[in-house]
């Protein structure tokens, strides 16, 4: 049985051995549950299983043909649930892609190379921390 205290963050890439290693990098190393989505709709179509986080590939045209992109399913998600962080990822090291990405509210952008799990990891602890930093004034303004 699966924990319900557990961080649940979902992986939405196109590319099967990126997101293959990605899903063991993340199953070794952390204790979070993982579940794996190779379709922006899959993982829409998956949202009510409340993740903490999404980590989503921007192409996402590999395997569909006329599937969501990246950025259209950032916009689904943020539609459906604004709280959600989104972590961006993608081969292309373009400063645009990048802005345009956090245009559609994504709370990082990540290039995918061999430093992408640690990147991740760091962007990861610090979501988490800004999050429990919101409560916590949420909570002393609820006093005042």
């Amino acid at each position: 049985m699966i924990n319900e205290n557990k961080i649940k963050i979902f992986l939405v890439d196109d590319d099967a051995l990126f997101l293959k290693s990605l899903e063991i990098e993340f199953n070794q190393n952390t204790d979070f549950v993982v579940e794996t989505y190779p379709t922006g709709e899959k993982c829409i179509e998956n949202l009510n299983h409340s993740p903490d986080l999404v980590i989503l590939d921007f192409q996402l045209d590999g395997i569909v043909i006329g599937a969501m992109n990246g950025l259209q399913t950032l916009d689904k998600i943020k539609e459906l649930n604004s709280n959600i962080p989104v972590i961006m990822l993608s081969s292309q090291d373009k400063i645009e892609v990048a802005v345009q990405c956090m245009h559609h509210k994504a709370f990082d952008y990540v290039v995918k190379s061999e430093t992408a799990f640690l990147r991740l990891e760091k962007i990861i602890s610090t979501i988490f921390k800004y999050q429990k930093l919101e409560k916590e004034l949420q909570w002393y303004m609820d006093r005042m």
